[in-house]
């Protein structure tokens, strides 16, 4: 179908009638191949393509090329929009964008922190130009660029492993808000998950006495307590000797809820009796350090969910880590919590500085549960993460997590057997390759884990 530019009056029928109609098929991309308006964190993109089917769709070092387009009202001049394309596409590491506001056409590719413009004609030639489009982001240009880049990808991994390993230790990640019902167990269990899907030797480890975690990851498959498994071994034994009950004997993998499945340390509703026997004992706080410098060639990343509160095991989970993300939906009862979050890692850290331990680095808040309303987002949604600096003198991490649908689901799976219904619990990451209504959320864990990866020095 020929193009003409004439058609496109606004921003909506550049999209519909440039990108969506002539583009995009011209180019050779099929529906399965291009997601229109992805939310990614603070980022809001009008198309991304990728040179192969992705599901769930990812970015990363090792995904498929992909290409964002953003299409701009007629009047607008294109100038005014590069940096903002500049900050998609490093900060999502995709390598191409289009640019263009129907009367112009404009390609750009990353290098590094950076992009160069690599082609531009006026919207009226592209029928003329497509050939020179197609050789540059046409899908079959970027799968034959793909397969050179797992080639290259091969053999830098193999020259590369050892020192790697050496370079990337083990780090642990508390993930804590003394308010609850911010999304602190939804985080660490998906950031585990996206995590493992990136590669990373995972260790989830679930010291809340609510056992949240434990359930999310398919741990808690009795329906009765006469078949309770976990009673007997969970997080609360690593904490009450030195000597026995290592890690190695109470980790459980998690059970159909990721591929690949993780390693998890249980918790249990018991944690609520053992708390005053363990508080006693000041040896035993700092007891997990050692247990997990035990494993730290088993693991790549431990990330802990801890309760919300200043207790026992909240001061256990913040001894033993490197680093801590803050999840907040950034409302005022969460936000009028950090100065506390604040005042309760300062003693954390004086406690570790008398054990010899560095400070905890907090990597950031996560702005969790937050609202699709585009007026929300639009209006609400800025002021909010603006405060978090402004007011309360804390780093705001680029990723968002927001509220859908998907994420309850995929933590509220059922199955049948017989007569009895069981948890049949999912991560996000696992529950997206099914059901295409979860690839969004998907996507914001694949982008945090990008970030924290980045942020803990463990690429």
């Amino acid at each position: 179908m020929p193009f003409n530019p004439k058609l496109c009056r606004n921003e909506s029928e550049v999209e519909s009638k440039l990108i969506v109609q002539y583009l995009l098929p011209a180019l050779g991309y099929t529906p399965d191949t291009w997601h229109q308006e992805v939310v990614l964190g603070s980022i809001r993109l009008d198309f991304l393509a990728f040179a192969v089917q992705v599901v769930p769709f990812v970015l990363d070092a090792n995904s498929p090329l992909s290409v964002v387009m953003e299409a701009k009202h007629p009047k607008h001049n294109l100038n005014n929009h590069v940096s903002r394309l500049r900050h998609y596409l490093t900060t999502l590491n995709v390598r191409y964008g289009l640019l263009t506001n129907g009367k112009e056409i404009r390609i750009y590719e990353k290098f590094q922190y950076e992009i160069q413009l690599v082609f531009q004609c006026a919207a009226k030639e592209v029928e003329t130009k497509i050939e020179d489009i197609k050789n540059l982001i046409g899908r079959e240009s970027l799968q034959e660029r793909q397969n050179l880049n797992n080639l290259d990808i091969q053999i830098s991994e193999t020259k590369s492993s050892s020192e790697t390993k050496r370079q990337n230790s083990m780090k642990t990640i508390a993930v804590y808000h003394n308010k609850g019902g911010v999304g602190k167990t939804t985080v660490a269990v998906n950031l585990a998950a996206a995590l493992s899907k990136k590669g990373k030797r995972v260790l989830l480890i679930d010291i809340d006495s609510q056992a949240n975690t434990t359930f999310a990851t398919g741990l808690i498959k009795f329906q009765f307590d006469e078949e309770d498994d976990l009673r007997a071994l969970n997080v609360s034994h690593l904490l009450e000797s030195g000597d026995f009950n290592h890690i190695s004997e109470i980790r459980r993998q998690s059970h159909y809820f990721n591929n690949p499945e993780i390693d998890v340390i249980p918790s249990h509703i018991s944690l609520i009796d053992k708390q005053d026997m363990l508080n006693k004992m000041a040896v035993s706080r700092p007891r997990l350090i050692s247990k997990l410098k035990n494993v730290e060639n088993d693991y790549d990343i431990i990330v802990i969910d801890t309760p919300p509160s200043r207790d026992y095991y909240a001061q256990v989970a913040l001894i033993a880590s490197d680093y801590l993300i803050i999840p907040s939906d950034l409302k005022p009862f969460a936000n009028q919590g950090l100065p506390t979050v604040k005042i309760f890692v300062n003693e954390i850290n004086e406690y570790r500085n008398m054990i010899g331990k560095p400070a905890l680095q907090i990597i950031g808040v996560l702005a969790s549960k937050i609202s699709t309303n585009p007026k929300f987002l639009q209006y609400t949604f800025p002021r909010q993460r603006n405060v978090i600096s402004d007011r309360y003198g804390l780093p705001l991490m680029e990723a968002v997590i927001y509220d859908r649908t998907s994420l309850s689901e995929c933590m509220n799976n059922f199955i049948t057997i017989g007569e009895l219904e069981y948890p049949d619990p999912k991560s996000i990451i696992k529950y997206a390759e099914s059901k295409a209504n979860a690839q969004q959320s998907a996507m914001e864990f694949e982008v945090l884990a990008k970030e924290v990866l980045e942020k803990i020095g463990a690429k």
